[in-house]
């Protein structure tokens, strides 16, 4: 199915699926199945992203309660 870049062949798999002990995940993967077409669409090149966002995660978590918005965007901005 990965291998697919079409969103016809998510929609057959998990009607397929549908029918199987996976019915429950099925229908929690089609509440946000923009969301699954999207990961399955991604390229390599997300790895950037990627490490942007852990930075920024990194930043937020070590100033935690420690200093207001204020900081934390001068201190993401600096950053970059």
């Amino acid at each position: 199915m990965l291998r697919r870049t079409s969103s016809e062949a998510l929609h057959e798999v998990l009607e397929q699926a549908a029918h199987t002990p996976l019915k429950e995940f099925v229908i929690s993967l089609q509440r946000d199945v923009n969301a699954v077409q999207g990961c399955a669409r991604a390229t390599v090149d997300d790895q950037s992203r990627r490490g942007q966002i852990s930075r920024l995660k990194m930043l937020k978590r070590s100033m935690y309660g420690r200093a207001g918005f204020e900081l934390l965007g001068a201190r993401v901005l600096y950053a970059a």
